[in-house]
Order: C-alpha cells, then sequence, then structure tokens
C-alpha cells in the first residue's frame, strides 16, 4: 500500500512541476512582450551622428548689411595669401601645371601620415586641405607641414586655427623638405 501512495505523490509532484514550468513559462512571455510594447511606439528624434559622406552644414547668406560687418570669419576660412608662416620656406613659386607624378607621391604620404586626423575635403579633428590653397600661401601650407610646433607658438593664424580645432594641434610628421612639397602638390588636386 505504501508502495501506491508513494507512486500518488511522485505523480502529483510531476505534475505540479509541469504546472509551475508552464505558470512560469506564460509569465516570462506576458512580461517579455510588455517589455516590447513598453519600448515601442516613440518616435524620437535623434541628433545624426557623424558621417564620412555628411556634409558639412553651411550658414546661409543674409540680407542684412549690419549682422555681417559683425560676423566673424572663422581662421580656416579667412582668407590670407600674404602670411609665409614661420619656418624653413620663404619662397615657393608654383608651376602652372601640376606635376602628376609628384602629386601621386603626395596623396600617398598623405594617406599615411596624415588621415588620422585629416579628411581630403571635410572638416575632422583638423581642416579639410580641399582649396588650403586659396586662402593660404603655398610657404605657409609648407611651413605648417614641416614645423608645426614653431608655427601653432609664433604664427597668429596657426594659434588661432588651434582654437577653432579644439587645441588640438598638428602631430609633426618628421617630413622633409621634398615630402612636404609632394603633399602640396597633391593638396592642388583636391
Amino acid at each position: 500500500m505504501s508502495y501506491f501512495v508513494l507512486q500518488i505523490a511522485l505523480k502529483f509532484v510531476v505534475l505540479n512541476q509541469i504546472y509551475i514550468m508552464k505558470l512560469t513559462l506564460k509569465i516570462i512571455t506576458v512580461l517579455f512582450i510588455s517589455l516590447l510594447v513598453s519600448c515601442g511606439g516613440k518616435e524620437e528624434k535623434k541628433e545624426e551622428g557623424f558621417s564620412y559622406d555628411k556634409k558639412a552644414p553651411t550658414e546661409k547668406a543674409t540680407s542684412n548689411t549690419s549682422t555681417e560687418a559683425t560676423k566673424v570669419v572663422p581662421p580656416s576660412e579667412r582668407v590670407d595669401l600674404a602670411n609665409k608662416g614661420v619656418g624653413p620656406v620663404k619662397s615657393l613659386v608654383l608651376a602652372p601645371e601640376i606635376d602628376q607624378a609628384m602629386a601621386a607621391e603626395g596623396e600617398e604620404i598623405f594617406k599615411k601620415n596624415c588621415t588620422a586626423c585629416h579628411r581630403p575635403d571635410k572638416k575632422f579633428i583638423g581642416p579639410a586641405p580641399k582649396g588650403v590653397l586659396e586662402i593660404r600661401s603655398p610657404e605657409w601650407v609648407m611651413n605648417m607641414i614641416l614645423n608645426p610646433e614653431v608655427m601653432v607658438k609664433e604664427d597668429p593664424l596657426a594659434k588661432e586655427l588651434l582654437m577653432e580645432f579644439n587645441g588640438a594641434p598638428m602631430a609633426n610628421q618628421n617630413l622633409t623638405e621634398a615630402q612636404a612639397r609632394a603633399v602640396l602638390e597633391y593638396f592642388r588636386t583636391l
């Protein structure tokens, strides 16, 4: 008789465990569905993240001349072709035609040494070199490439650029004058 009672008790325990497991599964399912419902449905406007393809925002020109007179041009957009900078390059005359072989060499040097902080056509950690020769003299660009520490200490424009780019100084890549000239030639192709 005790065997019979033991069998009934065992069946009761097994059935009770199955019931508890089913109940637990139902509770977990309900909680999971509640979680999904509570997290969905809201549409929040997200700020766009960084993308290499994203264009830099541009300011729209206003017709109000009084605001244009008080508007300060940032150093990265200021035209200063007379400043030669501080460094070994005192005079540099560029040929009318771009030396494609030198530009290709300069592109390789740029990709190897400069792309950690610069993108060819967009502002990144440092300014974009595209169009730099329209706002800076070739001597200034070469001196900045060859001698960034001295330029930041002694050249007023380089100091202002350092501040504009959140105090991130340009690293000296220890390029030769010929390598810096090749990089400058590459900048002419951008």
